[in-house]
């Protein structure tokens, strides 16, 4: 890897059926790279949803635009029953299941789930189009410099960065958090993808992980740890400042069970990034106020890192409500038992639903609002740099 290249690293944050909307950001920047270039983030993170899209990308980092052009086609024919199973029979019978686990303290077995779904056909999906062993060879040939999956560990408690990088990529320890060195499987990203309650966990060699957002304390970190100089953040939620006017309180109701697991979601995956963010801005300030040569003497290892997120314009969750019917009938009937088809409700839909119709509207999304900012996405990838002409994939 030419090393006057700035290392610019993507973060896919977690979302479940939101990550549609990653998408349609990549799309728009597929087309904005030149068709012959090569891969234009070498430093690729993923957590939950986000690892699989991260996943793709890294296996096929040399050929960028073909490998949008295999994930869009996944996204855009997506149906929920490739995901977890949707048939009377596995629902009912695992939500029962779930609910006898939940009253007698089961699950320490092994043979009950912990978990209101079954996630089985995500396997199924994930082994039949991933090629797990191309991430290395995208490695040796300096595509990629490298990839980082995060999971939640249950029995430790740790945010774990499971990663595959170049000679030089080094383990990191710090507190609640560290980076483990390791090829990425099949099972790093049922586990990072393992929404807590709702899929089961997954056991990587002594413990069982969950979806990575959880206890996720710096989502930055992968990318800043392997040395990024800027970091493209495709957020699946709309970003909140200090700005903003929180919505207007309506009438007081009693939350239904959907509303309180949407909110808790909605903590796992959106707030842990609004806050490193914040994070890094404040350090980037902090540090044009140091003079250079000052801050070259103390040997301090903070730098300066440029920053940009692409995050959706619209609620996402008012784009689910208008998606339900597409669900095969006994996941409305679950949903809607659970208060989920309602507005109060509807963000926990928006992360499950995994129908084509939605999809696609969420992939329309993310490309229109990558497009609006088409310019500065140009100057942020270096686009017109010498550096990246020279960039070009393989022949294939």
């Amino acid at each position: 890897m030419d090393n006057s290249r700035p290392r610019i690293g993507i973060v896919l944050t977690g979302g479940g059926a939101r990550a549609a909307y990653q998408v349609g950001v990549l799309r728009a920047i597929a087309e904005l790279v030149p068709r012959e270039s090569g891969n234009p983030f070498p430093i690729i993170s993923g957590t939950s949803a986000g690892a699989i899209n991260a996943v793709a990308l890294a296996a096929d980092a040399g050929h960028f635009r073909r490998s949008v052009l295999r994930l869009q086609a996944v996204w855009k024919n997506f149906h929920a029953e490739q995901v977890y199973r949707t048939d009377p029979l596995g629902v009912l019978a695992n939500s029962a299941r779930w609910i006898a686990s939940a009253l007698t303290g089961g699950g320490g077995s092994g043979r009950d789930p912990i978990a209101l779904l079954d996630s089985s056909p995500l396997r199924t999906l994930l082994r039949e189009r991933v090629e797990f062993g191309a991430i290395q060879r995208c490695i040796d040939a300096g595509y990629l410099h490298a990839l980082a999956i995060t999971c939640s560990g249950y029995t430790s408690g740790q945010s774990v960065c499971f990663f595959q990088g170049a000679a030089g990529a080094q383990p990191w320890k710090r507190a609640r958090r560290i980076g483990a060195a390791m090829p990425i499987q099949l099972e790093h990203l049922l586990a990072s993808s393992a929404l807590p309650f709702i899929f089961p966990p997954v056991r990587i060699n002594r413990e069982f992980f969950g979806d990575g957002s959880m206890r996720q304390l710096a989502p930055l970190s992968p990318a800043l740890h392997f040395g990024a100089d800027r970091v493209l953040v495709i957020a699946v939620g709309r970003q909140m400042n200090a700005s903003q006017a929180p919505e207007r309180l309506q009438a007081i109701q009693h939350p239904t069970l959907a509303q309180i697991a949407g909110h808790a979601l909605n903590s796992i995956f959106l707030d842990s990034m609004e806050v490193d963010l914040e994070r890094l801005q404040r350090i980037n300030k902090t540090l044009a106020l140091i003079p250079p040569a000052v801050l070259s003497r103390s040997g301090s290892p903070l730098r300066h890192v440029d920053c940009m997120v692409v995050a959706p314009s619209e609620e996402i969750e008012r784009i689910a409500i208008r998606h339900v019917e597409s669900l095969p009938r006994t996941l409305r009937l679950l949903f809607r038992t659970v208060g989920a088809t309602q507005r109060g409700g509807a963000v926990l839909l928006s992360y499950l639903l995994f129908e084509k119709s939605f999809c696609r509207e969420l992939i329309g999304l993310g490309y229109r609002d990558a497009m609006a900012r088409r310019d500065n996405l140009r100057g942020f990838l270096g686009l017109s740099s010498e550096w990246y002409c020279e960039l070009r994939a393989p022949a294939a």
